[in-house]
């Protein structure tokens, strides 16, 4: 008896499952013995965007939630309002710790002189950095509640946001300064529906987060 005809849909799709299968893959798929450093993330056109380097590692970011995008929108717009002439904000910059770790914060408030007039730099150094803000997200929330927060301690920069999503979509603003001796960092507030403080600013900040809600 004759054998049936292969269908011609899937007689299409096993021929894209070969190809794929097929297809070399990209170099920087296979890390060094050492691993990478943080110079290698502008030598790899091909790394998807918003690829960070975490202890020698690449680590590429899952889908953004709405409140996510929405709580980052809602502070890089106050803290542009409040920080002085002599600062600037940037969102999803790459900051350089050290050889090994080149995170990328969701916010980054940094000296003005980091950031050049004709906007060509692919990331800043730590030591231009006055703040660093992370919004936890399901896919990384390790990274930003222990190892994250540990680097930038470690590289010496000040204060350290870490927002939640709390009722609804309200955020929670966890707020900590950096132990200089131990170069850890200690917490001094949780803000929910209002960031009120004098630092890391000469002037005082007052963030209403419950703005969310119009957004």
């Amino acid at each position: 008896m004759a054998s049936p005809a292969f269908p011609a849909a899937a007689l299409a799709c096993a021929t894209t499952i070969l190809l794929a299968v097929e297809e070399p893959l990209p170099a920087w798929i296979f890390p060094p013995p050492d691993g990478f450093t943080a110079d290698d993330l502008d030598r790899i056109p091909e790394l998807p965007r918003h690829t960070e380097l975490i202890d020698g590692g690449l680590v590429f970011a899952g889908p953004q939630r709405a409140f996510h995008s929405l709580v980052v929108s809602l502070l890089n717009t106050a803290l542009r309002h409040w920080v002085p002439k002599s600062l600037r904000v940037c969102r999803d910059m790459t900051v350089t710790l050290d050889r090994r770790n080149r995170p990328e914060p969701d916010l980054s408030v940094l000296r003005a002189e980091a950031v050049s007039a004709e906007g060509h730099e692919t990331g800043y150094e730590a030591a231009d950095v006055v703040l660093v803000v992370e919004a936890v997200s399901p896919d990384s929330e390790a990274r930003d509640r222990k190892r994250k927060p540990q680097l930038y301690a470690e590289a010496g920069i000040p204060p350290f946001w870490l927002v939640e999503q709390g009722e609804g979509r309200r955020p929670v603003v966890q707020v900590f300064e950096l132990n200089t001796v131990t170069r850890a960092y200690v917490p001094t507030g949780i803000y929910h529906e209002r960031i009120k403080l004098p630092v890391p600013f000469t002037i005082d900040i007052d963030i209403d987060l419950t703005e969310i809600d119009q957004l």
